[in-house]
């Protein structure tokens, strides 16, 4: 656990036999989301999923234009600059430092095209449970 109680973003089970981290899309994707969503709510205007849409916006960009190694490793410095771009929503108070953590954690993860592959996928669990919070949370609200 890190952050908090939060799990650690861990992408590989076993690396070297290509076995993807059993619980990145599920357990640990549910508690990313449900935690930024609470902190969002919390610190009032922060984590819209406006703001939180940007980003995976972004990397899916990223995604459509990379189809092979060579092309990952011409757009990995551009991946990483989502990590100042991250800071600078937190310091514009649009996110919470959980949901810069996020980004950071996986894009320090972020090394080969196979990788990216894997943070692609844990982005979009996570969205999907982000979502499933953030209509939860305003149902409660309205009540």
């Amino acid at each position: 656990m890190s952050n908090g109680g939060l799990p650690k973003i861990v992408f590989w089970a076993d690396e070297k036999a290509e076995m993807i981290n059993p619980d990145l899309f599920s357990t640990v994707a549910e508690a990313w989301a449900k935690k930024i969503k609470e902190v969002g709510k919390i610190a009032k205007d922060k984590n819209k999923i406006s703001q939180i849409r940007k980003f995976y916006d972004e990397v899916l960009l990223f995604s459509d234009r990379v189809k092979n190694e060579d092309q990952f490793k011409k757009m990995l410095p551009y991946l990483k600059m989502l990590n100042a771009k991250a800071a600078y929503a937190d310091g514009r108070n649009h996110i919470t430092k959980e949901f810069k953590d996020f980004i950071q954690d996986c894009v320090s993860l972020v090394n080969t095209k196979k990788d990216f592959d894997i943070f692609v996928k844990f982005f979009e669990a996570f969205m999907g449970f982000y979502r499933y919070y953030d209509e939860l949370f305003d149902r409660r609200m309205r009540r």
